[in-house]
């Protein structure tokens, strides 16, 4: 095992999890502090013989495109927060999980691939994929939906799950490698022990 290229990947995916830290915390800020125009897309209408101008919306709310662009102009403290949950969910999860695999790496170097540690950390990752994909899917989903909702009430319509839900079966591969790992071990701390 190559412990300088193990120990040099811990190292860039922390740095890589700080600053995805950094951008949620940057992001956050200087979006509810931004007086600007919110926006959001949708494809309610996609289907309908509408034009842009006669898209039933709300009061000083500006619809543009086929699929349906949506912007507040002066927009209220629950859009502006509406809108910040389409977008830091994602640097959320990415951050914590990209945390998770150099703690994970960390306990490869440390003490090794085949340990307990590194199979609970390798599980600890697992779980947070496989349950933190759909939570931050459904929280984008919902931001979303509440927003175009905000924004023509017509609408209505119910949250989405929305982001890359394909992660959730790397979660799921990463719990079952985790358990086959706490298994070997017990299996080599058995052997240690008959011999």
């Amino acid at each position: 095992m190559n412990t300088r290229l193990t120990r040099t990947l811990a190292s860039v995916t922390f740095a890589l999890a700080v600053l995805c830290g950094l951008a949620f915390v940057g992001k956050a800020i200087t979006h509810m502090l931004d007086d600007g125009a919110v926006c959001v897309q949708t494809d309610f209408w996609r289907n309908a013989p509408l034009a842009a101008d006669s898209v039933p919306v709300g009061q000083g709310v500006k619809a543009s495109g086929s699929t349906t662009r949506l912007c507040q102009d002066d927009p209220s403290v629950g859009q502006r927060a509406a809108d910040l949950g389409g977008e830091l969910p994602w640097l959320l999860f990415g951050s914590l999980a990209l945390l998770l695999f150099s703690r994970l790496l960390k306990a490869v170097v440390s003490e090794g691939p085949f340990t307990d540690a590194a199979s609970q950390r390798l599980s600890m990752l697992g779980w947070f994929v496989t349950v933190g994909t759909p939570v931050a899917g459904l929280v984008v989903g919902w931001s979303q939906s509440w927003l175009v909702g905000s924004m023509a009430p017509i609408v209505g319509s119910g949250p989405t799950v929305s982001g890359p839900q394909v992660l959730v079966l790397a979660g799921l591969a990463a719990l079952i490698m985790g358990k086959i790992m706490r298994e070997g071990v017990r299996m080599r701390e058995d052997l240690e022990g008959t011999i």
